[in-house]
């Protein structure tokens, strides 16, 4: 049931491309930057809040309520859409593309399931290495179908334009990190402080180490949004990988909470800004009736990204495990391989193209400036 439950979840996934087509279709273009930002925030705000809120209702509830809670306001949600969220009038034809579809699902759950499996077959495993070998066969085959498609799932030709593959390369090694952080931080301040560098933190006060990430995010996809309007998307993506780089050079040398709090704040200017950018980046980069689907494969990007994150440091933080946690190189060797990895995310995010903010506000259409 669980995975029944998991897979309905993921359904629901498909409503943050879905609104940023909504929001290029209905608003007027000097708001559709500020917009996409505001609502790339929320996305990130929410995961911070899952996390914070999580500790305080197991505390004070049970873990049924992690379920109930959100499902009331997941339902809350929806009937606002039905009621408030004016319906798109523009229209691609074609047909959905079953084999597309089937292909996609098949060498994305093959993948995703081996990397979080990782940790406990080794990555060196007939499983784990068949999972990805199989993957990539399948993954092949999906895009010499959707090529030979009248009607593609997804357009390859799309996926080749110089702002959505940069794009999306940024997405991955960026989601890398950022999903990394979510997951390393409470564990780290969980550690009992017998160990010699955790702090013994409860489920609740471990939450309140990322209260600083949800905050400087909530401000920061305000203002990469406004910067997008003025000085093109790519500035505050450049800004916002620093800044989340900068994060995990503060975590590398860590050795009190202060500096946690500093590093979460950090995280969350650089994730605010980097988020609303990737989205803006994407929709500016192709025409309005790819907009969703432009934006669910950068998604599914920076989610495979943030997969491989999570079980790489599962994986080091395993193979420096002494007594029942691992040893504070364990936790410094993690945070260095993501800063490293969220370097490579710079030097990614100085390729995406510029596109002007007037380029951005005129046309309805790429139009890629050259560097």
């Amino acid at each position: 049931m669980m995975i029944v439950a998991r897979l309905i979840q993921g359904m629901g996934g498909a409503i943050f491309p879905l609104s940023f087509g909504i929001i290029r279709d209905v608003l007027p273009r000097e708001k559709v930057a500020s917009s996409i930002a505001l609502i790339s925030g929320l996305l990130g705000i929410g995961g911070g809040l899952g996390i914070v809120l999580a500790g305080p209702i197991l505390e004070t509830l049970s873990y049924h309520w992690l379920f109930w809670i959100p499902f009331v306001v997941t339902l809350g949600a929806a009937v606002i859409a039905v009621v408030a969220i004016p319906e798109s009038e523009i229209r691609a034809k074609g047909d959905i593309h079953w084999l597309g579809a089937a292909l996609l699902s098949t060498w994305l759950t093959a993948l995703l399931l081996a990397v979080s499996e990782s940790s406990k077959w080794g990555w060196g495993s007939t499983k784990t290495v068949g999972l990805i070998a199989g993957s990539l066969v399948v993954a092949a085959w999906w895009v010499v179908a959707e090529l030979k498609s009248e009607h593609p799932l997804v357009d390859m030709r799309m996926m080749r334009l110089p702002g959505v593959w940069t794009t999306n390369l940024a997405a991955i090694l960026l989601g890398f990190g950022m999903y990394s952080g979510f997951v390393l931080i409470p564990q780290f301040v969980q550690t009992p402080t017998s160990t010699g560098y955790g702090f013994g933190a409860t489920v609740t006060q471990s939450g309140l180490f990322l209260v600083p990430t949800t905050i400087t995010m909530l401000i920061c996809s305000n203002i990469g949004g406004r910067l997008s309007t003025v000085v093109g998307s790519k500035v505050p993506l450049v800004v916002g990988a620093i800044v989340t780089t900068l994060g995990f050079v503060v975590l590398v040398f860590t050795s009190a909470k202060w500096e946690v709090y500093l590093a979460s704040a950090l995280m969350g200017v650089g994730i605010g800004f980097a988020f609303a950018a990737l989205a803006n980046l994407i929709v500016e980069a192709v025409p309005s009736h790819q907009t969703g689907v432009a934006s669910g494969m950068n998604t599914v990007v920076r989610t495979i990204g943030g997969a491989i994150g999570a079980e790489v440091a599962a994986t080091i933080l395993a193979a420096n495990v002494k007594g029942l946690y691992p040893d504070k190189h364990g936790y410094t060797v993690t945070f260095l391989v993501c800063t490293l990895v969220l370097l490579v995310g710079v030097g990614a995010s100085l390729l995406v193209p510029r596109r002007s903010s007037r380029d951005a506000h005129v046309s309805g259409l790429p139009a890629m400036a050259s560097e």
